[in-house]
């Protein structure tokens, strides 16, 4: 696989929002992504909650999978240890369950870069020391 893409829960709501904010950025950024775009349930549970309001939000939401246009690379079970490693490292952040998954996806997936909106990111490290590549609105790196 190309080194991917991962997508988190702020770019994802802005695709399908017409009326967030970032949605002219979330729109024009995936669509120079040629790379697999792939994410996780976590990930898609902060969506879903998020766009319920939008109609037919959700349904699009479920027709991106369904189509392979986000692929779901990830499974909780088996990377449970050092997810919970990595929501104990940031437990004053605090660090979410999606953003832990999202950070150990981009620790497996070496070369991957995280599309996200969430400023934490420039914090957090993967494998304990090294910068997560992101494409962040105004990200000067």
């Amino acid at each position: 696989m190309a080194n991917p893409v991962i997508l988190d829960t702020g770019p994802l709501v802005a695709v399908l929002d017409r009326r967030d904010e970032f949605h002219p950025w979330a729109v024009q950024e995936l669509s120079k992504v040629t790379a697999p775009v792939i994410s996780c349930e976590p990930v898609l549970s902060e969506t879903s909650h998020l766009i319920n309001r939008i109609d037919p939000g959700y349904l699009r939401l479920c027709e991106l999978v369904e189509n392979g246009l986000i692929g779901l690379r990830f499974n909780l079970s088996d990377q449970f240890t050092a997810v919970s490693t990595l929501l104990r490292k940031y437990r004053d952040t605090p660090m979410s369950l999606a953003d832990a998954c999202l950070v150990r996806m981009s620790e497996l997936y070496e070369g991957a870069t995280i599309m996200t909106i969430d400023s934490d990111f420039l914090h957090y490290r993967r494998n304990g020391r090294n910068v997560i590549p992101l494409i962040y609105p105004g990200d000067k790196r």
